[in-house]
């Protein structure tokens, strides 16, 4: 190891050991996550049990305001589907509101597919009362709120997901895989119906479950050189083969072909991907996201969760990230003034 290298370590390793306290999940960036040694020890599967255990007991503490049968559907199969979220005689309005706004989108190409995604910001909000109101309703919050383990406003999207539109390699995010190693809310409502071959939101049912199979599959992930296997598995979140899945006594993914109006609320740290699509094509989703460091003990406390401020999260991370791009990247192009089901740039 050469001076400059010692000197690094020296200096970082502090904030190397602050990380595993966080959601840090990288085996790649921090080499205490990805110790071959620590994690022999146990280091990794420690993290994961004790993650797991804090969000079943916040869960607990938010469990009496979720209704019944949607507590029970999560806990039984890791997510929540609700149909005709929207009274059906109020959603052709919204959904021709909501496709027919124009404001500023963002993209990111992942192999075939393009994800372009409009903030839903104070301007959306403002032109669509009946948006606001859907997602102020105090039934979805509270599923909103004991999915994610916290209760924290999720960063809310206007999604278009457009398949087979270039691009010589697959998307990645038709891969089986866990978003980190403890849980996170993941919620799409989907503005039109998903068939099978149109590639539907799939998922493991009951894989969020961190039982003693998951953990002795993440502690035998956790033992493997993440300069070996792929990018995405060594940056935290894992694939997984249907040998892993029948090894932890899984069923395998299952496709959800929804109708559209359709809510469906999961947790991504269970097994999940993107559908493949047969054929190019686009849908056209509002997608909701909220994930905290796993480690926090106390439900609230989300200062940016405040009226005000929640709602312009979204534009202060892109700003942020286009201004150190250089120094941490930015997936996500601006591609102008759009509707949602504008053509892809």
């Amino acid at each position: 190891m050469t001076v400059r290298a010692k000197a690094k370590t020296i200096l970082l390793s502090p904030v190397w050991a602050l990380q595993l306290l966080t959601s840090a999940k990288s085996f790649l960036d921090n080499p205490l996550i990805g110790s071959n040694r620590l994690n022999r020890w146990g280091l990794h599967r420690s993290r994961v049990r004790l993650a797991d255990a804090l969000c079943r007991w916040r869960r607990r503490r938010l469990a009496g305001k979720l209704r019944p049968d949607w507590r029970e559907a999560f806990e039984r199969d890791g997510f929540v589907v609700v149909h005709d979220v929207v009274p059906p005689a109020e959603f052709p309005a919204l959904r021709a509101a909501l496709l027919a706004y124009e404001g500023p989108a963002r993209e990111m190409r992942q192999g075939d597919a393009i994800t372009r995604r409009m903030a839903i910001d104070p301007q959306m909000l403002s032109a669509i009362p009946a948006l606001r109101a859907l997602l102020a309703r105090k039934d979805l919050l509270a599923l909103f709120h004991y999915v994610a383990g916290f209760r924290t406003t999720p960063l809310h999207y206007i999604q278009t997901i457009v398949s087979h539109c270039g691009g010589n390699e697959p998307d990645p995010q038709e891969s089986v895989h866990a978003d980190s190693f403890h849980a996170s809310m993941k919620a799409w409502l989907f503005l039109n119906p998903v068939s099978v071959e149109e590639g539907p939101f799939t998922y493991v049912r009951g894989s969020h479950r961190f039982d003693e199979a998951r953990l002795a599959w993440e502690k035998r992930r956790s033992l493997r050189d993440p300069k070996a296997i792929d990018r995405l598995s060594a940056r935290g979140s894992p694939r997984v083969t249907p040998q892993d899945l029948e090894d932890m006594g899984l069923g395998q993914a299952e496709p959800l072909a929804l109708p559209a109006n359709t809510l469906v609320v999961a947790d991504t740290g269970g097994f999940h991907a993107r559908g493949k699509a047969e054929s190019s094509g686009e849908r056209v989703e509002i997608w909701s996201y909220a994930r905290r460091n796993p480690f926090l003990p106390w439900l609230g406390g989300d200062l940016l969760s405040l009226p005000g401020i929640a709602e312009r999260r979204i534009g202060w991370l892109w700003s942020f990230r286009d201004r150190f791009e250089a120094r941490i990247g930015q997936p996500w192009k601006p591609a102008g003034h759009r509707r949602p089901t504008d053509a892809e740039t």
